[in-house]
């Protein structure tokens, strides 16, 4: 078996999903298109060397359908030989791109990948692509199907965490992403995107609110209680989990994932690639895994997975220098903490998609660039990303310094 070795990554700035949004004008495919134009042209590759690229979108309709991926390797003027393909599994589609990639490397079946993703979130709604899932009511009463934000306040509900302990949890996000962004932290790995004659139009993540207090928190309605109580969902939830008397909603806008647009690119490459363009491998990609968990909280996965790939590794939690995991909701990353019994200060140094939003398609390649930059500057050595996703999964990966 080969080294799957990560030779650079980039990202875009994370813009407003939404048409007052400063990267609305910019198709999916031109945001996927300047991501991988960004990285062949910082690292002069040569793109007849790729063997694929891979790239998660989590609604691949209308104007992210047709294999994105593919279309947009062309329309970056990559080696027409270089072919492509769009995965999803839901908000883990990023890092599921990186870590198929790096199956394909490990087995010798490819030589170098571009893996990523992209979603347009304020061009392509969330959930546009439809699916048994939600709509047909008898998969939907089979698996207790519930929205995403009804899970989460179902976390809490369960485990107590109260409105002003995922609101504290909010405040530290986007505290760390402000104090990133003032250190530089992302400066080597954000690249703006450009309009039609080259102007830049986005340079820095959008969404952040750095001045959010838990006082300017506090005045947020909980976003989900008329989903939950006049949808029914809450029903649904107290079906699955009857120990409970009611949801406890505690989730905002404040302090869920923000929704945004934005794309990301990792290259991967075996050791010959490595030799034969000159580029100096950053880190390896040692395991990785996906595990399912109950669907209708749906948002638990990640220790579970955690747990699996650290079992499959011979590793412990010890071994771990620096963990990411998405901040799909506060209770998520308070749960896994919790879990785990990790401490805050080895948990997104950086903030995370709280702060910055969470382009679904994109946000596991962006959050294995970013550990990956943190570990450069601690002089650390190995980081676990994990996500949470839709339909009760999750993805996990373990990345070590080279």
């Amino acid at each position: 078996m080969s080294h799957a070795y990560i030779y650079d990554h980039i990202r875009t700035p994370r813009g407003k999903g939404r048409p007052d949004g400063a990267l609305y004008e910019v198709t999916p495919i031109q945001l996927a298109t300047q991501t991988l134009q960004a990285l062949r042209d910082r690292n002069r590759l040569d793109t007849a060397l790729v063997d694929d690229v891979i790239l998660g979108c989590v609604a691949p309709v209308g104007e992210q359908g047709a294999n994105v991926a593919r279309v947009a390797a062309l329309n970056a003027d990559y080696a027409q030989q270089v072919p492509g393909v769009q995965l999803n599994r839901f908000c883990a589609s990023g890092l599921e791109a990186v870590n198929l990639a790096a199956a394909q490397i490990a087995a010798g079946h490819s030589q170098a990948v571009v893996a990523g993703g992209v979603e347009s979130m304020s061009r392509i709604a969330m959930g546009a692509d439809g699916g048994a899932w939600s709509s047909d009511p008898q998969v939907a009463w089979k698996t207790y199907f519930t929205p995403q934000g009804i899970g989460a306040d179902l976390i809490a509900t369960l485990d107590g965490y109260s409105r002003r302990d995922v609101d504290a949890y909010a405040v530290q996000s986007q505290q760390r992403a402000a104090a990133a962004w003032a250190g530089g932290a992302f400066e080597k790995s954000v690249v703006p995107v450009r309009d039609v004659i080259g102007e830049v139009l986005l340079s820095r993540d959008e969404h952040m609110r750095p001045g959010t207090t838990l006082e300017s928190l506090g005045e947020l309605r909980a976003a989900f209680v008329e989903m939950g109580e006049q949808g029914g969902f809450d029903a649904v939830a107290q079906q699955r989990y009857p120990q409970i008397e009611s949801v406890r909603h505690v989730h905002t806008g404040g302090n869920s994932s923000g929704i945004v647009d934005g794309a990301a690119a990792v290259l991967l490459g075996d050791a010959a690639f490595g030799r034969a363009t000159g580029l100096k491998p950053r880190a390896r990609v040692r395991a990785f895994t996906s595990i399912g968990s109950e669907p209708a909280i749906m948002l638990t996965g990640p220790a579970s997975c955690t747990e699996k790939l650290l079992k499959r590794c011979g590793m412990n939690l010890r071994d771990i220098d620096l963990f990411e995991i998405n901040e799909a909701f506060a209770s998520v990353v308070l749960r896994y903490m919790r879990a785990l019994d990790l401490s805050p200060e080895i948990v997104n140094v950086n903030g995370g998609a709280i702060a910055m939003g969470h382009p679904l398609g994109a946000t596991g390649a962006m959050l294995l660039g970013t550990v990956l930059d943190e570990l450069e500057r601690r002089n650390k050595t190995t980081a676990l990303i994990t996500l949470c996703a839709a339909a009760g999964m999750a993805t996990a990966t373990i990345i070590e310094r080279i």
